[in-house]
């Protein structure tokens, strides 16, 4: 798997975080990784990106972009209202196939969510990560409504032919409510992809030493890590039926 695109089913799902995890378990096995975030958004010069704030997190990796636009909103809208070239699907496919004869790994971010639109003419990462041949790995959120936007973006990828690799909920709250505990059963379901890590809420903000030691815990073996699925769904299980659970 020299490349891995990593996407979101939405905004703020924890996806970079996710990304520097996965990132950060690589490197502990010995790989050389590099980390593309195709378009970044919302940023200024000099101000740090997704790619460098996986880097910090994760250590001893390669981030690059390859594009940066001022205003926080879709890369082609961006693009436009800045009067700048946009990303274009085959410029990430090829600059990740060059990261990838350089590295182990190669994990391409997206922003937002798969579908949102790099150009005028519509590329999207789904786009990407078809030309790539690539697997795709989906960050959702822990709670109520990510079953919806999850097998959305699952219907998505198998429409493509694109290989789904699993989901990873990218922030498990310190006191799940009982949505988020049926979606541990339920995400995988509805994705037709198993489950492949929750990260706890609040790991990005952790010291960079401490992320690194503990985000191999947070994944499941297929990313390197040893997060056991059916060990934690035992162990966040919800109560029975008719008996309440902690909606906090």
């Amino acid at each position: 798997m020299p490349v891995l695109v990593i996407t979101g089913t939405g905004t703020e799902v924890g996806k970079t975080v996710t990304t520097a995890a996965v990132a950060a378990t690589a490197v502990a096995a010995g790989r050389s990784v590099a980390v593309l975030k195709a378009a970044q958004t919302g940023v200024g010069p000099g101000e740090r990106g997704d790619a460098a704030e996986v880097a910090r997190l994760a250590g001893a990796v390669r981030a690059a972009e390859l594009a940066r636009y001022p205003e926080p909103l879709a890369p082609g809208t961006a693009a436009r209202r800045a009067g700048l070239p946009p990303v274009r699907p085959h410029e990430v496919a090829e600059a990740a196939a060059k990261l990838a004869a350089e590295h182990d790994l190669v994990l391409v971010e997206g922003a937002g969510g798969l579908l949102v639109r790099f150009d005028a003419a519509g590329g999207t990462l789904a786009d990407a990560a078809g030309l790539l041949d690539a697997p795709v790995l989906v960050v959702a959120p822990a709670g109520l409504g990510t079953l919806n936007a999850t097998e959305l973006t699952a219907r998505e990828l198998r429409s493509r032919g694109v290989e789904l690799l699993g989901v990873v909920i990218g922030s498990w709250p310190r006191a799940a409510d009982l949505a988020a505990r049926c979606n541990l059963a339920d995400l995988p379901e509805v994705a037709g992809a198993p489950l492949l890590g929750a990260l706890p809420a609040g790991a990005g903000a952790l010291p960079s030493a401490g992320f690194r030691a503990a985000a191999p815990a947070w994944l499941a073996p297929a990313l390197g890590g040893t997060w056991d699925a059916e060990a934690f769904g035992t162990r966040e299980a919800p109560p029975g039926p008719g008996v309440p659970g902690d909606l906090t």
